[in-house]
């Protein structure tokens, strides 16, 4: 409610009551202020109000009056034995309290959110990332907090995750839309590998530009098949224009194949660890 709508008032209308109150500027009304008014009245002693809120009693007193001061009106009536509610004290007090038991009950309903999550979560994320990382860690995660729901979307598309409506976004490489706002969360390293049967059988590039001779399996998004790996080493960078006779639009698949023994592969390390570790396959060009 503004001044000026205020002013139009009635004299009836202007008669104290809960919604005027709860509409109050609260960025001028205190809060301490409030919980020390209603302190005051409980003790009737202002001396020890503000004992309990570690104040001297000058700043007590200068709290009501700064209350009173805001209202516009009396809300205690002093004298040197007793401090009396002033009628205006007597309308304001309940709505003190009324304001000072919505917060609370405020305050506990976001301490209790943080304890007891729930509701939807929705993810996109790298359909490898998620395969391999991600889906033990939302179980996990579940476990931990059961009244959550998941919608978990695999996917490497990064256009239009405004539109897909999630809560985080997943991806791997630089941010190349300017409009999107990204923080990085690990290294992701790429890993040149494959199966030991298919080097046995075609041997072991010694550097990436080997690689041409070999049978590469080969990632597509939006129908681009990516083959042109990228390496480095010791500042110098260095692209190869790969083939193979496999393509894909799924991580998965890729990955699959490369464990197989049908061709090497560029896979993220995250993708890729556990076959590492168990010796499915092996990492190529590490100097790289």
């Amino acid at each position: 409610m503004s001044d000026a709508q205020c002013a139009r008032l009635t004299p009836k209308e202007k008669q104290p009551n809960t919604a005027f109150f709860i509409k109050l500027n609260l960025k001028m009304l205190q809060v301490q202020d409030l919980k020390l008014f209603q302190q005051i009245v409980r003790t009737g002693n202002i001396s020890m109000a503000a004992r309990q809120f570690d104040l001297t009693p000058a700043a007590a007193s200068a709290a009501l009056k700064r209350l009173e001061q805001h209202l516009g009106a009396a809300l205690l009536l002093r004298s040197t034995r007793s401090l009396k509610l002033t009628p205006a004290g007597e309308h304001f007090l309940q709505h003190c309290q009324n304001a000072l038991q919505a917060l609370a009950l405020g305050e506990q309903a976001l301490r209790q959110l943080d304890s007891h999550i729930s509701g939807e979560l929705r993810l996109t994320a790298p359909s490898d990332l998620g395969r391999n990382v991600l889906l033990p860690w939302l179980d996990e995660f579940q476990t931990l907090y059961p009244a959550l729901s998941l919608r978990l979307e695999l996917g490497d598309k990064v256009a239009g995750l405004y539109r897909e409506q999630v809560d985080l976004a997943l991806r791997y490489g630089a941010v190349a839309d300017s409009s999107h706002v990204a923080f990085a969360i690990a290294k992701a390293p790429r890993w040149v590998c494959a199966a030991p049967a298919y080097l046995q059988q075609f041997g072991e590039p010694a550097d990436p530009m080997q690689l041409s001779q070999h049978n590469c399996v080969l990632y597509q998004i939006d129908e681009r098949a990516y083959d042109k790996w990228l390496f480095s080493k010791d500042g110098a960078e260095q692209a190869v224009n790969v083939s193979g006779n496999r393509v894909s639009n799924d991580a998965d698949a890729v990955r699959r194949w490369i464990v197989s023994g049908r061709g090497i592969g560029l896979k993220s390390a995250f993708d890729m660890a556990a076959d590492v570790l168990e010796g499915r396959v092996q990492v190529l060009l590490p100097q790289y």
